[in-house]
């Protein structure tokens, strides 16, 4: 009997409080779909540092020829084969090397025509203007200042590169875009929270007789709030699915158009978002229950 009289009475105040309820329900949508987004690009960035991280290289590059006239470090010429064995024989000692790859000017010039055919310094670049290299992989990808520290400077050698500097940018970004999801989440997140507040003091108001008799007949006051907790936390409810929807949506046209336009980025998968869905709807229906339950606290007298 008395579950079926707060069904009864959620359904009266979603009634009489329509155009406020549809207003909560979008704005709990809107700020729970920035949280989970918000958190979908977190782990999309971690996962991305993971997988690129253990691909990307250290490069030292030796001195050529050409150098010698336009970097000072080269000025004694083109690194001789026992400046590159030595590299290596020190990269063998390092035990944060994990492999090394020489990469002859010959294979360097090859690999740098295949990448852009169409450039027009191809054709009046020679072969030995492109430096081979030593190609590490490091056991730790984040410790690369030891390499830089140890081989930067030394005879033979133009320059220690590390390429994830290059991917730093593209982190750089994405870590952006998740700040902007979250300061975004947390203004719809507060208009959500001002509407369920003044929702529910509408709604209280609008049925005050209703609780005055309750109140004299002996209601508790857990009893005479929980309708009003209730209708706030199912109106929560519905905004969660819809957050859950959307990103359902977004993580489809990801797995379906973007990976297939952006195929060198490793993206997270459905299973990320189903992990997502259960915090959010948890988050949604406690926050509104408790903004509810504090407002009739602070403002009503029932």
């Amino acid at each position: 009997m008395r579950a079926q009289f707060v069904l009864s009475e959620i359904g009266v105040g979603l009634r009489r409080n329509l155009t406020m309820t549809i207003a909560v329900v979008v704005s709990v949508a809107l700020s729970l779909a920035l949280a989970g987004a918000s958190l979908l690009v977190r782990d999309q960035v971690n996962s991305m540092k993971g997988y690129w991280y253990d691909k990307v290289e250290v490069s030292i590059y030796f001195c050529t020829k050409a150098d010698a006239k336009t970097a000072p470090q080269c000025a004694a010429g083109a690194a001789t084969d026992d400046q590159i064995a030595a590299v290596k024989t020190a990269l063998d000692k390092m035990p944060l090397v994990k492999t090394s790859t020489f990469e002859t000017q010959a294979e360097a010039y090859k690999q740098w025509k295949n990448m852009d055919p169409d450039n027009a310094l191809v054709s009046v670049t020679p072969a030995d203007a492109i430096p081979s290299s030593w190609r590490v992989k490091l056991n730790d990808p984040t410790r690369f200042d030891i390499i830089q520290s140890a081989f930067a400077g030394k005879p033979g050698i133009r320059e220690v590169e590390d390429q994830r500097q290059i991917l730093e940018n593209l982190f750089g970004l994405l870590n952006g875009l998740q700040t902007a999801a979250f300061v975004i989440m947390v203004m719809m997140l507060s208009v959500a929270l001002l509407l369920i507040v003044n929702t529910v003091r509408v709604s209280a108001f609008s049925r005050r007789r209703e609780t005055g008799i309750m109140r004299l007949v002996g209601a508790s006051n857990f009893y005479v709030q929980m309708p009003f907790i209730a209708e706030a936390a199912f109106a929560a409810l519905l905004g969660a699915v819809m957050a859950s929807g959307l990103l359902l949506i977004g993580n489809y046209g990801v797995q379906h158009w973007l990976a297939n336009k952006v195929q060198f980025i490793h993206f997270i998968g459905l299973s990320s978002v189903l992990q997502v869905i259960p915090l959010l709807i948890v988050a949604g229906m406690v926050m509104a229950a408790i903004a509810a339950f504090l407002t009739l606290r602070k403002y009503l007298k029932v």
